[in-house]
């Protein structure tokens, strides 16, 4: 059976994955900018709004994992990667950085849960 920790991690790593395809897409589509603006308007603010989603969910599915098996390091490696998210979409937007750091920073965030979950089934295991 499911545990709600492994829905929420889940969630987090699907919402990270789906980050890291936009961020690597996103280059690419630049040539139809104009095309994909008159069918789908994009705000200018939908970086700041996937942000606002991605700490929650990933500062809580990494804490809730810490918990339960006691090593910092998914939580370090998270906090990183939403340091570097929050960076390119605060400080290098519409910047040759802005891609970089936000793949690189997903990257990290989608090992830390990744690992997260290892680390939590581990315990489980142990526990058992």
């Amino acid at each position: 059976m499911a545990h709600k920790d492994d829905l929420i991690e889940g969630i987090a790593v699907g919402a990270t994955i789906a980050c890291l395809v936009h961020c690597l897409a996103l280059p690419l589509l630049f040539a139809l900018v104009p095309v994909i603006s008159a069918v789908l308007p994009i705000p200018e603010h939908f970086h700041v709004i996937a942000l606002g989603l991605a700490i929650p969910a990933t500062g809580g599915a990494l804490f809730a994992g810490y918990r339960r098996h006691r090593l910092a390091a998914p939580l370090l490696a998270g906090s990183a990667g939403l340091v570097l998210l929050t960076l390119g979409a605060t400080h290098w937007e519409a910047t040759p950085l802005e891609t970089p750091v936000t793949v690189f920073g997903s990257l990290w965030i989608a090992a830390a849960h990744l690992a997260n979950w290892r680390y939590r089934r581990a315990s489980q295991l142990n526990a058992a």
